[in-house]
C-alpha cells in the first residue's frame, strides 16, 4: 500500500472535478430541453427512452458480455487482443461500431414503428449520448471527486479505508487514484469537450441510420459502423499509450464534422409528414 502514500492531490483537482460533473449533468439535459422545446409537435419523448434503453441493452449488456469472454477472462483468445495494440484496437472499434449502430437500426426498425419524423430521429440520438455521459462517464467523474475529497484531508488510511482499498484491491485501485490526484482544468476541458463531440456524433449517427431504415436502404447501417469504428480509433490508440490526448480531440472533432456534415444533408432531405 506503500504506493498510495506518495499520491498528493492536484490543487485543483476538486474544483475542476466540481465542474466537470456540473457540466456533464448540463450537456444531456440542455440538448434534451432544447430540443424538445424547438420541436415540441413533432417528437415523443418515447424516442429519447428507447435511445437510452439501446444504449444500455446494446452497449452495456450485450457488448460488455463479448467483453467479459474476449477481455477480461484468461483465457487464448483474450491474451492475444491485451497482448497485442492492432487486435485491441482493431477489436474494440469493431464491437463499438457494430453493437451501436445495430442497436440502432433494430430498435428503430421493429420497435419505434410510430412517430417516425426527422426530429424525433434527434432526439433518439439525444437518448443514446446522454444515457452514455450519465451511466458511464458521470460516475466516473464522482469517484474521482470522493477520492480527490477523501486524500486531500492528509489521512491516507482513512481514505483507503473509506474506499475499501485493500491489499488484495491495490493494483486495481491504483490508476484510479492516480487519475483523481492529477485530475486538472485541462483534463476538465478535454472530458467537457469529448463529451460534446460525442453527443453530437451519436445524433448524427441516428440520422444516418434512420434515414436508412425509412427508406429501406442498407447502405447506411454499414456506413454508420464505419464512421463510428473510425472515430473511436485515435481513443482506443490513446489508451494503449500510442497518441497523446490532444491527438484524439483532433481526431474525434474531425470525425464528428463528417458524420454531422451527412446527417445535416439528411435532414435537410428528409420530409416530416
Amino acid at each position: 500500500m506503500k504506493a498510495f502514500e506518495n499520491i498528493v492531490i492536484s490543487p485543483g483537482a476538486i474544483p475542476a472535478l466540481v465542474i466537470t460533473i456540473i457540466l456533464m449533468i448540463a450537456i444531456p439535459v440542455v440538448f434534451c430541453i432544447y430540443w424538445l422545446r424547438k420541436h415540441k409537435e413533432r417528437t415523443n419523448i418515447g424516442w429519447l427512452f428507447a435511445g437510452a434503453a439501446g444504449f444500455i441493452i446494446s452497449a452495456r449488456v450485450l457488448e460488455l458480455g463479448v467483453h467479459y469472454f474476449c477481455i477480461m477472462m484468461d483465457n487464448p483468445i483474450s491474451r492475444f487482443i491485451n497482448g497485442n495494440t492492432a487486435a485491441f484496437v482493431l477489436y474494440g472499434i469493431t464491437m463499438a461500431g457494430v453493437f451501436e449502430e445495430c442497436g440502432r437500426y433494430i430498435i428503430m426498425k421493429y420497435v419505434l414503428k410510430k412517430n417516425r419524423t426527422r426530429e424525433n430521429a434527434v432526439l433518439y440520438g439525444i437518448g443514446h449520448g446522454g444515457i452514455e455521459v450519465l451511466a458511464v462517464i458521470l460516475p466516473s467523474m464522482i469517484l474521482y471527486l470522493v477520492i480527490a475529497v477523501l486524500f486531500s484531508s492528509g489521512n491516507t488510511q482513512n481514505a483507503l479505508s473509506t474506499l475499501k482499498i485493500t491489499e488484495e484491491t491495490a493494483a486495481a485501485a491504483l490508476p484510479s487514484v492516480q487519475a483523481a490526484a492529477s485530475f486538472d482544468f485541462g483534463m476538465m476541458a478535454a472530458n467537457v469537450i469529448e463529451r460534446l463531440l460525442a453527443m453530437i456524433l451519436h445524433i448524427g449517427l441516428t440520422v444516418i441510420v434512420y434515414y436508412g431504415v425509412v427508406n429501406a436502404k442498407r447502405a447506411y447501417l454499414p456506413l454508420a459502423i464505419l464512421l463510428h469504428m473510425l472515430m473511436d480509433t485515435f481513443p482506443a490508440l490513446y489508451q494503449r499509450g500510442v497518441v497523446p490526448l490532444w491527438s484524439v480531440e483532433v481526431w474525434a472533432a474531425a470525425w464528428t464534422s463528417a458524420a454531422v456534415w451527412i446527417a445535416v444533408k439528411i435532414y435537410k432531405s428528409l420530409i416530416s409528414d
